[in-house]
């Protein structure tokens, strides 16, 4: 496990980033806590800007157990990672470091992600410069599955009362728009 890193958060997001693509049209919010993407995925904070600290793991198979109770959140979601260079990453100030750990250690593939959130009630849609919020982030090389609940606060059960069910569909890339024509004057 790497040290926890510092990431800068603006809007109440940062990113797992495959090679910094952020492609958030493609985003499912549906869990409130991490939105998988075509190509990565956002995590949402409590935070809307400021510091929030950030421990990573990449590994090669799936948690053996749940992490300690200390985690008021836990969502796991599949994520795909075309060049393999999965990375947390602030949406303003890119990669976290640039000897950050890379998430993807089977390179480019399909990865399940695991989002543990802690203290996203402590300052909601406020600034923080000291992190008030924790997150560990655990990935490892998976087939695409449902998203899956393992933990919910009271943000994520309000997220599930809007919802129809816990699950939610892998996102779609949004088909390519032709420019408007434009009438003559």
């Amino acid at each position: 496990m790497t040290d926890p890193y510092r990431v800068f958060v603006t809007e109440g997001t940062f990113g797992v980033l495959d090679d910094g693509v952020i492609a958030v049209e493609t985003a499912d919010w549906s869990n409130r806590l991490v939105a998988p993407m075509t190509q990565g995925a956002l995590i949402v904070t409590g935070i809307n800007t400021g510091y929030v600290e950030v421990t990573v793991l990449a590994q090669d198979s799936p948690p053996a157990e749940l992490a300690a109770d200390t985690w008021e959140e836990i969502v796991e979601v599949s994520l795909h990672a075309p060049t393999g260079n999965l990375q947390v990453e602030s949406l303003d100030l890119g990669p976290v470091a640039n000897d950050a750990a890379v998430l993807a250690p089977s390179g480019a593939a399909w990865y399940r992600l695991r989002v543990h959130a802690e203290g996203r009630e402590t300052l909601r849609d406020k600034t923080s410069m000291e992190p008030v919020e924790r997150y560990l982030l655990i990935a490892w090389p998976g087939p695409r599955e449902d998203t899956a609940i393992l933990r919910t606060s009271e943000n994520v059960e309000r997220s599930l009362h809007v919802q129809p069910t816990n699950t939610v569909q892998e996102p779609t890339p949004m088909p390519e728009s032709n420019p408007p024509t434009r009438r003559p004057n």
